[in-house]
């Protein structure tokens, strides 16, 4: 074994008799280098883009979000949820109102979801980051008056600014009852929505296009919902376990994470990396290609020396290992190379942004693609190129 390293070595590095084999061997190693940096540098954008947007929902988005399996609604008064909040895993519980209603401008009318929320939605969420006004804390109840928050893109819908004088009619119909054809307005509760000054910027149209902040005794009293909620929202205490709050709810709720709440959204983006992945092998299977070139040419080259090796002992296996290892050790150093060169770029776009992602700042919601560099992608990556890359030398050299 350890004078097959050593000839495959001096095979790699001596100067040979044609000078296209050299060439060749370094075109090989420079297709190998790229198509693995190209590799792990795609794969980090897509973790960059896939952890920006799982940022973007975090302001809106609770930690945990629970739901009943069955049905629409959660009874407060369940012994099983006064238990949860006392549960030491859970440092705030919110329950919410969430459900459909109609709101009226004096010009304007756009259906909605109307998202109620307790006083302490505050302390699980991060809302604050992504509301946008001149008021400083949100209150969403006064007395008898109720304000809300709407979606920034919902105001421009309506044609309001973020701090409109005239209230929101708010309609939703009636539980359990037909719509009264000679009098339709009897068939739905109305209420009054007032500006807190504020709206919300989460930068999803699913969000801001549809969805307005209030108060849950507003949702509560509208929806015809008093006593129940729609979900409960959970952030979690220091060290606090998603798997004691299942345990404790047990069949009858379902608990789901940020990624679970989004789960058809990070799914597309799962799907195109996985996409570009296949891609990339292709382009990785095409560089390899190079290295059976290589090989070959050496192996025609090198017939004097194995009839030598073989007149001193060496059996067939022992010289075509000569000639795998050599191509492996061009992969290897391919690989190496384009590992570093990634890892060097992937660190300077995330320090400096070098590579932008419009002409001019504000064009889009980052000014820089993002980049996360993640061991489970630098593991395929090597895995890939290994096995590609072993493939086509096994296969180069299966003639010796």
């Amino acid at each position: 074994m350890h004078y097959e390293l050593f000839i495959s070595g001096r095979y790699l590095f001596s100067k040979k008799s044609h000078n296209a084999i050299n060439i060749i061997s370094m075109i090989a190693v420079t297709g190998v280098a790229v198509a693995t940096m190209a590799m792990v540098i795609v794969l980090s954008v897509f973790n960059g883009f896939q952890g920006l947007v799982a940022d973007l929902f975090t302001g809106f988005d609770p930690e945990l979000r629970i739901t009943p399996a069955r049905g629409a609604v959660i009874s407060l008064d369940d012994p099983k949820i006064n238990s949860l909040r006392c549960l030491p895993d859970v440092a705030t519980l919110t329950p919410i109102v969430e459900g459909q209603a109609l709101v009226m401008t004096e010009e304007q009318q756009q259906a909605v979801i109307l998202k109620g929320v307790a006083d302490n939605f505050m302390e699980q969420s991060h809302l604050q980051d992504i509301l946008y006004g001149e008021a400083e804390a949100p209150v969403l109840h006064v007395d008898i008056l109720e304000y809300c928050i709407p979606g920034i893109q919902l105001c421009n819908q309506l044609g309001l600014p973020l701090n409109f004088t005239q209230p929101l009619q708010v309609y939703a119909p009636k539980r359990g009852e037909r719509v009264n054809m000679a009098n339709p307005q009897a068939s739905f509760n109305r209420s009054e929505l007032y500006s807190t000054g504020l709206a919300f910027s989460v930068h999803q149209p699913k969000y801001d296009n549809e969805y307005i902040l209030c108060s849950i005794g507003f949702a509560q009293k509208l929806f015809g919902q008093q006593g129940m909620a729609t979900a409960l929202e959970v952030k979690l205490s220091s060290g606090g376990k998603r798997s004691n709050i299942e345990a404790l709810l047990g069949p009858g709720f379902r608990v789901q994470d940020r990624y679970e709440q989004q789960e058809d959204v990070f799914r597309i983006m799962k799907i195109e990396k996985l996409i570009s992945y296949v891609f990339l092998c292709f382009i990785l299977f095409v560089a390899c290609l190079n290295i059976v070139g290589s090989l070959s040419m050496l192996i025609i080259e090198k017939q004097h020396d194995m009839q030598t090796l073989y007149a001193l002992g060496a059996t067939r296996r022992q010289v075509r290992h000569i000639f795998i290892l050599e191509g492996m050790q061009i992969i290897l150093g391919g690989a190496l190379i384009g590992m570093l060169l990634a890892a060097i770029l992937c660190l300077l776009q995330q320090h400096y942004g070098f590579i932008r992602m419009g002409e001019s700042d504000g064009s889009f919601i980052i000014d820089a693609y993002p980049v996360i560099v993640q061991v489970t992608d630098i593991l395929a990556t090597i895995l890939t190129v290994l096995t590609l890359g072993y493939a086509s030398v096994v296969w180069a050299t299966r003639k010796v």
